[in-house]
Order: C-alpha cells, then sequence, then structure tokens
C-alpha cells in the first residue's frame, strides 16, 4: 500500500474544491434554469446597502441586506421597519401552528402546558412576503393614529415637554413609515409551496422563501395562548453582480439625511428561482425628491 504523501493531500484538496464549485454551480443552474418563481420590483426601503458604507471584503463584494417585517398583533409594538428580527403576527395562531407540525395539544391552560409547548424547537417553513400590502398599510394607519394621538396630548397640553417629545416622537415614525421603512410583510407560512401560490398567485407582489418559526405564547391579564413567532429568513442578503455594481458604489459612501428624511435611491428587480434562492437582474437609480 502506498504511503500517503503531501501530494495526495494537496490533491484531494484541490479536488474537493471542484466538487463543491461544482455542486454550487449545479444548483444556481437549477434555481435559474427555468421561469423564475416569482419576480418583484423592490426599493433601497427594502434592500439596503451596508451601513456606514461598510465595505464587506477585500475584492470589494457587495450584498445588499433584505429588510422585512411582521406586523405584530400589538399595535404599541414598532421595529422601526428595518430591524429583520420577526415578531408575533395574528395570523399565526395555534390552529396554523398545527398546520406546520408544532403540537398544540395540551392547549395553554396551565403554566405546564405551556412550557412543553414553547419548549418545541423551532421549523422551517416557507413564508409568504407581501410588498405593499394590507400589513404594510394597516402600519401606516397605526403610525398615523399614533401620531395624531400624540398631537392632540399636546396640544391638551401646553407648555408640557414631555408630551411635545412624544408628539415629535409619533411624527417621526409616521415619516419613517410612509417614506424609510420597508414594506415588505411576512404574512403567511406553510410547508407546500404549490397550496401557498394558488393562494397568492400574485408573483409580482407575493415571494414565497424560506424562513424559520419558533413556538411562542401571549399573555396578559392571565389570557394566556400559544403563538408563534417569526424568527428568520433564509435569506439575509442578496449579493449584487459585479456588473451591476458600478450603479450602487457611488451611493455607498456620501452622507445621508435623518431617517425619516430619506427617500430611496435606487429599485431593484430582484427574481427567486425555482429553489427560492434570489438573485439581482437590475438595479436602476431613482430622481432625487
Amino acid at each position: 500500500m502506498k504511503a500517503w504523501t503531501r501530494a495526495h493531500t494537496l490533491a484531494a484538496g484541490a479536488a474537493l474544491i471542484v466538487l463543491t464549485n461544482a455542486v454550487a454551480l449545479a444548483g444556481a443552474f437549477l434555481n435559474r434554469n427555468a421561469e423564475a418563481e416569482s419576480r418583484v420590483t423592490l426599493s433601497e426601503r427594502e434592500l439596503a446597502l451596508p451601513y456606514g458604507g461598510y465595505r464587506q471584503a477585500e475584492d470589494s463584494g457587495l450584498a445588499l441586506q433584505l429588510n422585512w417585517r411582521v406586523l405584530d398583533e400589538d399595535p404599541d409594538s414598532w421595529n422601526h421597519g428595518y430591524a429583520r428580527h420577526g415578531g408575533q403576527p395574528a395570523w399565526l395562531n395555534a390552529a396554523h401552528l398545527a398546520t406546520l407540525g408544532f403540537d398544540t395539544t395540551a392547549g395553554a391552560a396551565t403554566s405546564e402546558a405551556r412550557q412543553r409547548f414553547t419548549r418545541q424547537l423551532p421549523r422551517q417553513v416557507l413564508l409568504v412576503l407581501e410588498l405593499e400590502g394590507p400589513a404594510w398599510q394597516q402600519a401606516v394607519l397605526r403610525a398615523r393614529e399614533n401620531a395624531a394621538r400624540q398631537t392632540a396630548a399636546a396640544a391638551a397640553n401646553p407648555g408640557s415637554e414631555q408630551f411635545a417629545k412624544q408628539a415629535e416622537a409619533g411624527r417621526r415614525r409616521l415619516a419613517l413609515e410612509e417614506t424609510h421603512a420597508s414594506r415588505l410583510f411576512a404574512i403567511d407560512a406553510g410547508l407546500d409551496a404549490d397550496a401557498l401560490r394558488r393562494r397568492y398567485p400574485d408573483r409580482s407582489r407575493h415571494l414565497i422563501v424560506r424562513g424559520t418559526v419558533r413556538p411562542a405564547e401571549r399573555g396578559r391579564d392571565g389570557d394566556h395562548r400559544l403563538a408563534g413567532h417569526v424568527s428568520q429568513l433564509a435569506i439575509a442578503q442578496v449579493n449584487v453582480p459585479f456588473a451591476l455594481r458600478p450603479v450602487l458604489e457611488p451611493l455607498r459612501s456620501p452622507p445621508r439625511p435623518e431617517p425619516e428624511q430619506q427617500a430611496p435611491r435606487y429599485e431593484v428587480q430582484l427574481a427567486i428561482g425555482q429553489r427560492l434562492e434570489p438573485w439581482i437582474e437590475r438595479v436602476t437609480t431613482l430622481p432625487e425628491r
């Protein structure tokens, strides 16, 4: 039997690299070979440049952060529209969680039952992301109503610095919601991509992506219920093709105004392939407002 030499080690390493690259290229080919599963036009609100002009790699590679949201059941819960940390939507109730494979049979009547439920492991599911739909409209309405309440309270309490600050915060939140925050919301979850697509046939507004849901609970004043928390997406960021980087490079470093005064500077045509993996097809700069 021949001794294993350094040459053998190098050859094995090279073969592994070639095999890994071949698998990746095959996956990309299968993902893009047929018509895109969905294709949507997003703005900087949903696909953001890295903060502070941060250069992500030595070769100046560039990836855009995918900003998505959940309309939390609690109207006072607000994540500024770009936190990407998910939340507990009203639609992800016990009945819905059961369809995703979670055991909800014990209910929420006792603390032991709730603990057994929340100890279940998170599950990877298929999430539906909707652009500029009813969830986003509801988020804008909440911000508008909050701003009106705070403004009215400040008017009823003239000279109060506290009420004045709250009114200003309400106005800033509304401006953020209308001009800067992401309009892309997770609105449904399932295990069957075909069934979800039949339910949401508009491929220019509804994206189907992989994501993670974990068990949680809601409780207030002794009213405990089983709930689900949309934790994350499999897509955290999307690489910008080298040929499209010159469109975005000039936008990476210039100072920008406060978020509530910002308007999107570019649009991106994003495609999701048959393997539910994204790629960028086009980037277009927008005129200044």
